[in-house]
């Protein structure tokens, strides 16, 4: 075994967060060292965000050619390739890989090939080679989950859906989350028999109740065969490939060509030996921080998906710079608050959400001191089309004052207007505020700074 070598950062995991760390030392003048054993950039990049939106895109082009004849276009939809969007999405997920080395290059940070692990003298072993850091930042990641039942082997997970060569004839995806009707919405639109598996009654259970029953009444109507409490007991591989499930009603599914199971995902953190030098864990692997990123070992920090927190880049990102700042440019309070953090599903029809949820916001002020604010019309994209698809959007406010705690918005153009949105929450805006802000018309934005009637939860 070589000697020791020494840095005064040295990050675990390139995916943004990392990444974004490292980067952000190497401003503040210290030697940096990076260690990933795959592709640059993390799940984001590679399996996640990026290719992800690249295939919604794709997904929305059906929608527009379904509405194209209401609009006065003599247009016959004749085919789909799925090898060339594949082709051109691979393309562009490869240059970004390059781009992240040369950024890690130009900002002189140290890059380790290999997979890294915790020895028991507190030194880090990647291919060989000792490594030790004054400050050790974990970054590691996820990846997704496969239950244990029998025949789950014959099932891909999402990662596996970014190596389909071909659009499947026939789906079943599995699960209620985020990811599960992302990408059941985006294979039914493309023309996939696809059929979406959840436990309970409705989709995305964690988020704001509105938003979780619109999706839910939205995804019934189609393209999407919704399954409600439905679980597969058992998958059989016929002969010709194809799959049959058992599920728990006592029917099957037959002659499906791809399952898809989205039902989790599992932090990255078992192979790094942590108990070697005594870094604590939750019951499923996920790194125990503080509000500054600390794990219970002094010196040693975890960001991103393996701390459980806000799975989703740009938090990571955030909470990686902030915890440089506060390691090497002695900003002593600087740490990132996980709160009115937004986020975007991007399902069909999209949703957005900022702050807190009226269960959340209940328990926080008292049903007594909340007023909500509701609307549900049809954008005006849909004025003239025969396929009807409604906007949502809802208010919760707060006190007398009527702070703005949460936003939530299910419909057309929701990804692009929240941003700004979050910012007014984010800096305390109150309803009245809102109103003061003039509308921009026609657009579905202006919904929320002219909603009127607010009502006590229920």
């Amino acid at each position: 075994m070589s000697s020791v070598r020494e840095f005064d950062y040295l990050v675990l995991g390139g995916g943004s967060g990392g990444i974004a760390s490292a980067r952000r030392a190497r401003e503040f003048n210290v030697s940096v060292g990076l260690i990933e054993h795959g592709r640059l950039g993390g799940t984001c990049v590679n399996v996640g965000c990026v290719p992800k939106k690249v295939m919604y895109n794709c997904s929305l082009h059906a929608e527009f050619i379904r509405d194209h004849a209401d609009y006065g276009f003599d247009v016959t939809f004749n085919k789909f390739d799925w090898s060339v969007i594949q082709q051109s999405r691979d393309a562009y997920i490869k240059r970004l890989n390059g781009i992240y080395e040369n950024n890690l290059n130009g900002s002189k940070v140290e890059l380790f090939r290999g997979k890294a692990s915790f020895a028991s003298d507190g030194t880090i072993e990647v291919n060989g080679e000792k490594l030790k850091a004054k400050h050790t930042l974990i970054a590691v990641g996820g990846f997704p989950a496969i239950p244990s039942i029998p025949g789950a082997e014959y099932g891909i997970d999402s990662d596996g859906f970014f190596e389909l060569k071909h659009l499947p004839k026939k789906t079943v995806v599995v699960g209620a989350g985020y990811i599960a009707v992302e990408l059941a919405g985006m294979l039914a639109n493309l023309g996939s028999e696809t059929h979406l598996l959840i436990r309970f009654d409705k989709v995305l259970r964690t988020f704001d109740e509105t938003l979780s029953t619109g999706l839910t009444e939205e995804i019934d109507k189609g393209p999407i065969h919704l399954h409600r409490q439905t679980q597969i007991t058992e998958v059989t591989k016929r002969s010709d490939g194809l799959l049959t499930l058992k599920l728990n009603n006592g029917n099957t599914i037959d002659e499906v060509e791809t399952l898809i199971w989205a039902v989790g995902r599992t932090p990255a953190t078992k192979a790094l030996n942590l108990q070697n030098v005594g870094i604590k864990t939750d019951g499923k692997g996920y790194i125990i921080v503080d509000e500054y990123q600390n794990t219970s070992v002094p010196g040693i920090y975890s960001v991103g998906d393996d701390t459980g927190k806000f799975e989703l880049t740009p938090v990571a990102i955030a909470a990686g710079r902030r915890l440089a700042h506060r390691l090497f440019n002695g900003e002593t309070e600087n740490f990132l608050k996980y709160e009115n953090i937004a986020t975007i599903v991007f399902s069909h029809p999209l949703i957005g959400t900022v702050g807190l949820t009226e269960a959340e916001a209940i328990s926080r002020y008292g049903k007594e001191n909340i007023t909500l604010y509701k609307s549900k019309f049809n954008p005006m994209y849909f004025a003239v089309t025969k396929h009807k698809e409604p906007s949502i959007m809802k208010i919760i406010c707060a006190g007398k004052e009527e702070k703005v705690v949460g936003i939530h918005l299910m419909g057309f153009g929701a990804d692009e207007m929240l941003q700004g949105f979050a910012v007014a929450v984010t800096m305390g805006a109150t309803k009245a505020q809102f109103d003061n802000c003039v509308a921009i018309h026609p657009t579905s934005a202006e919904e929320l700074v002219t909603m009127r009637g607010g009502v006590k939860p229920e």
